[in-house]
């Protein structure tokens, strides 16, 4: 009767070990040298490139380490301000915030012409509230849009990269799927606000050039 025991708690544990056993080799791959890399987790900090991070909402105490990155300037996707909580007159702040089940072509535009710029004047720093959904689409279509990357391989980068709870990601993934980069990237060479004549923003310049004529 005890071996009859034993075996199923033997059968038991051969199955746990299944279950472990590809956890265990995810957690042992080697993160893909091109994906973002992690710098600070106290702040969801990582770095995309030479001149770009992405991050949370950083708070005062990241301001030495924003200075020692040699970062010029802050892009903040959130309707709250930056300025409580950076202070530094070398850093320059740009706010422009969005909503990831209402974004367009015009927001993304607006951001990597935002990146492009800040840029020249060194390192950027773009952040949401925690790092992963809103900062998350804005990295995924820099790389896709600027760098050239497939829309599987920023995706891939994006909802299994560890910048936060993949559930977030539906309305970012829905965007991307849908975009049309060709259109985004002629039109961020042009430096038109969208991708559509008929875009509320479209709409406002064709207006305007139409007064001063």
């Amino acid at each position: 009767m005890s071996r009859l025991r034993l075996f199923p708690a033997i059968c038991l544990s051969l199955v746990a070990m299944l279950h472990l056993m590809p956890a265990q080799a995810a957690e042992v791959t080697p993160r893909p040298a091109e994906w973002a890399q992690p710098v600070e987790a106290q702040y969801n900090l990582f770095q995309m490139s030479p001149t770009l991070y992405r991050s949370a909402l950083p708070d005062s105490g990241a301001v030495p380490l924003l200075q020692k990155l040699k970062v010029g300037t802050v892009i903040n996707f959130l309707p709250e301000e930056d300025s409580s909580w950076l202070k530094a007159p070398d850093i320059n702040q740009v706010q422009l915030p969005y909503r990831t089940n209402h974004v367009d072509d015009s927001d993304v535009l607006k951001t990597l012409r935002a990146i492009q710029s800040a840029e020249a004047n060194g390192p950027v720093l773009m952040h949401c509230k925690h790092g992963s959904d809103r900062t998350g689409l804005m990295a995924a279509m820099y790389r896709v849009v600027v760098q050239g990357w497939s829309k599987e391989d920023a995706l891939s980068e994006m909802t299994q990269g560890g910048f936060g709870d993949s559930s977030h990601f539906k309305d970012g993934i829905r965007y991307m799927m849908q975009a049309d980069v060709e259109k985004l990237r002629t039109a961020l060479a042009n430096g038109d606000c969208s991708t559509s004549a008929f875009a509320t923003c479209s709409m406002k310049s064709w207006f305007q050039s139409s007064n001063v004529k």
